[in-house]
């Protein structure tokens, strides 16, 4: 599995019900895409970077895949409107701790 994760701020003024919008449009068709596993959003409390998102994928050929998508590329592109700072990571298991660790 791979966790790809962005984390980025909204541009100052944006019409928020607009953004809304475009973002649940945006998780809906990232959700169609063979090989995602699940897709979490969170807002830092404490200032920037504003917003994080991780989208888990079973490989990262499904990621890349969903990535050249027309309808993706297109949501990125109008999305390039909203934000800016925008980073993107790779994640993968840890190999000294690679599954969760819960108390007993």
């Amino acid at each position: 599995m791979v966790e790809v994760t962005q984390t980025f701020d909204l541009v100052p003024g944006i019409d928020q019900r607009a953004w809304g919008e475009l973002a649940h449009r945006a998780v809906a068709t990232v959700l169609r895409s063979p090989g995602i596993v699940e897709f979490r959003a969170h807002r830092n409390q404490l200032g920037s970077p504003k917003v994080r998102t991780t989208a888990v994928w079973q490989s990262l050929a499904d990621w890349a895949k969903a990535a050249e998508n027309p309808e993706i590329k297109a949501l990125e592109t109008e999305m390039g409107g909203y934000v800016t700072n925008l980073r993107v990571e790779f994640w993968v298991p840890s190999p000294v701790l690679p599954d969760a660790a819960r108390p007993r």
